[in-house]
């Protein structure tokens, strides 16, 4: 069984990733492959935080810690998709709590010749570009949003009225020695 996960930031339509998982991946692979994609810190202790349909917390899953309900190395994708743990919190960098948000879209067929999980699907920069103050145009507020083809478009950088510099003095290295 293939599972389909979109992952998402809270608030922002300019990020998302789509990702093909095997059922029987452990969410540990699932975590190595998003890690790597996504550029997440490799020294960080990580947290699957699963919730059930009715958004309650039904699990969480770490790395070193069993929480009761397994760790990320001995639960699979396929298992907390029957409990019906469809969508989770993962947070990357438990430390500085910052997370990004997995939720299961459906199954997919299964691909030949691939190795899962597959990243299928991919939008906008890593979550690291949010923080750093990168706004995706679909983010932008909509008196901002402007088409450059528009006829009233008008960019505050060009300066129609600025005459050329014909003072300028170009000087150049003599090569005549």
């Amino acid at each position: 069984m293939i599972l389909k996960y979109r992952v998402s930031l809270p608030g922002i339509k300019g990020f998302a990733r789509v990702y093909e998982v095997k059922g029987s991946a452990s969410l540990y692979s699932f975590h190595k492959q998003m890690r790597a994609d996504m550029d997440f810190p490799q020294d960080q202790v990580v947290l699957f935080k699963a919730f059930d349909k009715d958004g309650e917390v039904a699990a969480r899953y770490s790395v070193f810690t069993d929480f009761g309900f397994g760790t990320i190395d001995h639960v699979t994708a396929e298992q907390c998709h029957k409990r019906g743990e469809d969508k989770f919190i993962y947070f990357y960098d438990t430390t500085n709590v910052k997370s990004v948000i997995v939720t299961f879209e459906g199954v997919a067929e299964e691909r030949r010749n691939v190795i899962y999980p597959l990243l299928v699907e991919t939008k906008g920069p890593n979550p690291i570009e949010f923080e750093n103050g990168y706004v995706a145009f679909e983010d932008l507020p909509d008196d901002k949003k402007k088409d450059p083809d528009d006829d009233d478009f008008e960019d505050d950088d060009i300066d129609v009225d600025e005459e050329a510099d014909d003072e300028t003095e170009e000087i150049y290295d003599d090569d005549d020695e």
